[in-house]
């Protein structure tokens, strides 16, 4: 029985709920007028049902995807402006237990280098993140519970916070370790993390054990249960995502829509963020084994059906996909993306010998965070460090209370103007730079209150002068 106010996995993603979806999503993919009533309530920007979205993504007419796409891009920026987050992986482990099929950690490679950072390893590592102007990381490790428990967690969340480099400071450290225990998430939550970030890989049940046939992560419930436990730990920022290519993309699209309305009904917040992986080439793992495989159309009518059916959700792309495919999502709905990753064990402070290879995926979009940072402004984005919500509190249902009404605008866009006004300073090329500077000018201009406007001038000058870390 479907109930979305459940705490058993296959009562909130149900099997039998997903497969009338999609067949309901057969059945009207051409019945424009149903497109366009559901169109029409996506435009009140309060989101779309799983069954809604399903028919939208579903559509096969060229001129209701292009109303989709202009829709999305729409909602994108009255919910996020065109400000798009920064941030870099940073695995410490790669030791895992786990016999995942499509991943090159699965405990039987034995052709992988296996890591662990010591702790003083983390802290070059996280030098070199600072030098190159990041504030937010995402922490990654394997299940291990000898190698990574979670006492190893904990102490490298507090090493990198304690570290202190010239100007760098990681201000936000989130997390993507396997589903734990609430007490787990309780000390998580006291070690002060953003968000707690968890893959579910696919929510078709079957697929999901055949996929993962050894280790703890077999267990499709404990894992789909997990943002569950992680609420309960009093983790209110929590992050979704799927690995597009394992299973059915529409399948797998109504899933991750079930699990945030699930998330809303017994919690009242949704997820913080959604990622959209795709499967990519790996040490052992050759994508196009799995044929479920999605091309670059799909993927984007993805991205936009997602953005307009939770519209205040963060939406996140990583260096898995290339720099042209990154941009044109950028368009459609993504507001955080990585830059100058590694998803080696590793990998910042000194390149990793070629034949000690770690690395989780092979990355698409090579270039520096520099790089990223003018190619974003170019196009029209503004580039933010801002970690202030999760520093000032505003988390859970205050963050998304503000979100929903389009308030947190007024702190997210003159936040975002400074930190990058830090990275300028600090950091940047001197043609990054220039090109920064004549942006800040064009976007403090854009700030409605004028009262504001003096603050956030101000406090430019300020960082001029060597001063940092200024919030709203």
């Amino acid at each position: 029985m479907y109930n979305p106010s459940s705490l058993k996995a296959e009562e909130f993603i149900n099997h039998d709920e997903i497969m009338e979806t999609l067949a309901y999503a057969d059945i009207n993919k051409n019945n424009l007028k149903l497109i366009d009533e559901i169109i029409e309530k996506a435009k009140q920007r309060k989101g779309l049902t799983h069954r809604e979205a399903s028919v939208l993504l579903a559509c096969e007419n060229t001129d209701k995807i292009n109303k989709i796409y202009a829709l999305a891009e729409q909602i994108k920026k009255d919910f996020y402006g065109n400000r798009i987050v920064l941030f870099a992986p940073l695995y410490l482990s790669n030791y895992c237990v786990n016999g995942c099929v499509y991943c090159p950690y699965h405990a039987k490679n034995k052709h992988i280098a296996r890591k662990k950072m010591t702790q003083e390893e983390i802290k070059k590592e996280v030098i070199a993140l600072q030098d190159m102007g990041h504030k937010r990381l995402a922490l990654e490790a394997g299940e291990d519970p000898i190698n990574n428990p979670i006492e190893y967690i904990l102490e490298s969340i507090k090493t990198i916070y304690s570290i202190k480099h010239k100007n760098g400071a990681i201000r936000r450290v989130n997390v993507n370790i396997a589903a734990t225990t609430v007490e787990n998430y309780r000390k998580l939550k006291e070690a002060g993390i953003g968000t707690y970030i968890l893959f579910q890989e696919t929510y078709h049940k079957e697929s999901y054990e055949q996929l993962h046939p050894t280790g703890p992560k077999h267990n499709y419930a404990y894992h789909t249960e997990a943002m569950d436990r992680a609420m309960e730990g009093g983790i209110d920022d929590v992050g979704l995502g799927v690995l597009f290519g394992l299973e059915k993309y529409r399948y797998e699209f109504a899933g991750l829509l079930m699990h945030a309305e699930h998330l809303e009904a017994v919690h009242g917040v949704g997820p913080h963020t959604i990622s959209v992986p795709r499967i990519k080439h790996a040490d052992d793992i050759d994508p196009s084994a799995f044929d479920n495989g999605i091309d670059d159309d799909t993927f984007a009518k993805i991205v936009a059906c997602i953005r307009i059916s939770v519209p205040y959700t963060g939406m996140i792309i990583s260096t898995r996909e290339s720099q042209s495919c990154r941009e044109r999502v950028l368009h459609l709905g993504i507001s955080q993306i990585s830059g100058g990753s590694k998803t080696s064990v590793g990998g910042y402070a000194e390149p990793e010998p070629e034949e000690e290879n770690s690395s989780q995926f092979d990355v698409s979009d090579k270039r520096t965070l520099d790089e990223v940072i003018r190619w974003l402004m170019q196009i029209g984005y503004l580039p933010s460090f801002c970690t202030a919500c999760y520093r000032e509190g505003r988390t859970g249902d205050r963050f998304m209370a503000l979100c929903k009404s389009k308030q947190i605008q007024n702190c997210c866009h003159p936040n975002a103007i400074m930190t990058l006004k830090e990275y300028l300073v600090d950091y940047a090329s001197p043609e990054t730079r220039k090109i920064g500077e004549e942006l800040i000018k064009k976007e403090i201009g854009s700030i409605p209150k004028e009262k504001v406007q003096k603050i956030v001038t101000d406090n430019l000058t300020k960082i001029e002068q060597g001063s940092r870390d200024f919030r709203f």
